[in-house]
């Protein structure tokens, strides 16, 4: 073979394959034009087949544990000058990696506690939210210790928010749950508000430090209800987190603030945080609102957001305890699927049977709840959350129906029923 027909040779090889290179391309972009075609009008299709991507598998990381995990308390340390939040950190005993989390997610803790009424130790389930934003090494809640009622003084104190603060230190283990929670921060673009009042900043933390880290340029509000600079939790945080991202809007109320406080300093706003403080303060445009804090201020502000003409969807809150929120302006298809009309209450009178008490009662309309009923009536049901995020209530639904007074974070097994939300809509039995 001569030198002049080696190189033309050479020629036609690599003309073949540009050619089919060429092809190839051709197809892939018939392929994704017909398929956007397909898309603009309208049709379901499935997306043009692409390679894997092996960082998307790994960024997955394992999922939650099934049942209890011990955990060792790593660091305790104080929130507040009149130290009554308290942070605990915690690490897997096991080494093994912990389970990923949303910003605003809780965990939920078996503990054995001292019951002040007998002396004898007892079983309790708490829930208490995530305070530090998702991707670290460690997980953290922040309890705020509760004493007896001002104007109470004979009632007990918080048994288990008592209890970490005075019997947890560091080196202990803890039983845990998975993180879990329904109440989460959406990641995105859009302006979000975040509201906490007192121990409510918790899950407002979480979220805000994950919205910083992760949606650049994002703007984020922060309306903060507290007592005063005693109770103020986690300020040097906060303030630090004001004085570096120019996106996050801090505006902190005082409600009795001390004759140290200084307004502008400590504090921005003198009195609670309310729904016309945010319609003054707001730019206008479309927020996503998220707030946490005790009852009388959810009764306020979810209340007055709907006033206001805020759309349901953008309107986001939590707060353990016994906590249906009375929402006049909530359209009836808004209300959760397990309701059938606005309060998932029967319609005439009807019983609630506990078969393994062998107790039937009437069902009162002023009452709470099924688990309500049952403590009126000396019945035993476990319970933790009282607001549908734990679990522990969970009872067998032997017969009839009932509604949820909300929706509720936890997801009953079929044939039970959560008793701290739950009202009764027909007769129904239960076993407790």
């Amino acid at each position: 073979m001569t030198a002049l027909e080696l190189f033309l040779y050479i020629i036609i090889a690599a003309s073949a394959q540009a050619a089919n290179f060429a092809f190839v391309a051709l197809v892939r972009h018939w392929r994704d034009y017909k398929f956007m075609q397909k898309r603009l009008g309208g049709l379901e299709v499935d997306p043009p087949p692409t390679e894997p991507i092996i960082d998307k598998i790994v960024e997955t990381g394992p999922g939650p544990w099934k049942g209890e995990r011990k955990f060792v308390v790593a660091i305790k340390e104080f929130e507040s000058a009149n130290k009554s939040i308290c942070s605990f950190y915690l690490e897997p005993e096991d080494g093994e990696p912990l389970a990923p989390y949303k910003a605003g997610q809780f965990l939920t803790f078996s503990l054995t506690v001292k019951d002040p009424a007998t002396g004898q130790a007892k079983d309790i389930t708490r829930c208490y939210s995530l305070s530090d934003s998702p991707g670290g090494g460690r997980y953290r809640v922040s309890i705020k210790r509760v004493p007896s009622p001002p104007n109470q003084p004979e009632l007990p104190p918080g048994l288990s928010s008592n209890h970490f603060h005075d019997h947890i230190e560091q080196g202990d283990v803890l039983k845990v749950r998975a993180p879990s929670g329904h109440f989460f921060l959406s990641r995105g673009s859009e302006p979000v508000v975040l509201i906490g009042g007192g121990i409510g900043i918790t899950p407002m933390i979480s979220m805000l430090g994950d919205a910083l880290a992760h949606d650049e340029g994002r703007e984020v509000w922060l309306f903060y209800g507290v007592i005063n600079s005693e109770d103020h939790g986690m300020k040097r945080h906060l303030e630090s987190l004001d004085a570096r991202y120019p996106n996050f809007k801090y505006r902190v109320c005082y409600s009795d603030p001390l004759k140290t406080d200084e307004l502008g300093k400590d504090y921005h706003y003198h009195g609670w945080v309310s729904v016309e403080l945010m319609r003054k303060t707001l730019p206008f445009q479309i927020y996503d609102f998220y707030i946490c804090g005790p009852r009388p201020m959810m009764e306020s502000i979810v209340p007055g957001l709907d006033e206001w003409g805020v759309p349901d969807q953008h309107i986001h809150y939590e707060a353990f305890g016994p906590a249906s929120i009375e929402r006049p302006n909530r359209k009836k298809a808004q209300h959760s699927s397990l309701h059938d009309d606005d309060t998932g209450e029967a319609v005439g009178p009807v019983t609630v049977t506990f078969a393994k008490s062998g107790k039937t009662v009437e069902w009162d309309s002023s009452t709470e709840t099924l688990l309500d009923l049952a403590e009126d009536h000396g019945v035993d049901i476990p319970s933790g959350c009282r607001a549908g995020g734990c679990g522990t209530c969970q009872t067998t639904l032997s017969s009839g129906e009932v509604g949820y007074t909300h929706t509720p974070d936890f997801d009953p097994e079929p044939g039970t029923c959560l008793a701290c939300v739950s009202k009764p809509k027909t007769d129904v039995t239960v076993e407790a």
